[in-house]
């Protein structure tokens, strides 16, 4: 399991949600949104996204679970975990592919915040 956890400044929520829900499936020929769910009370909002992808290094699929949270004006707080990468039973090895997948989220993160 891979984590990534993020205050983003200056960004309106739902411009930054709009554009991981459809630049994530584009980074990968595999990549696709699989579910979403949203809740609002008064001024705090939060969306969560699940995204799955295959690994070609593992020989399987894996999820990226995408949290996006804000208070008010407040920033943006993104949360991003990565799992399903291992072949193990009892141990985990081979998670080389989920952390290619939150690699593949930050070098996204980092193009969209530089504009």
């Amino acid at each position: 399991m891979a984590v990534l956890e993020k205050t983003i400044r200056n960004r309106k929520f739902d411009t930054l949600l709009h554009r991981l829900e459809r630049e994530i499936p584009d980074s990968s020929w595999s990549a696709e949104l699989e579910a979403g769910s949203d809740f609002q009370e008064e001024d705090a909002r939060c969306s969560v996204r699940v995204f799955e992808r295959y690994s070609v290094m593992g020989g399987n699929r894996l999820s990226l679970t995408l949290t996006l949270f804000q208070k008010g004006e407040g920033p943006v707080r993104l949360s991003a975990i990565t799992a399903g990468g291992s072949q193990a039973v009892f141990f985990k090895v081979n998670t080389l592919g989920e952390e290619a997948f939150l690699e593949d989220l930050k070098e996204l993160l980092e193009n969209i915040l530089e504009e």
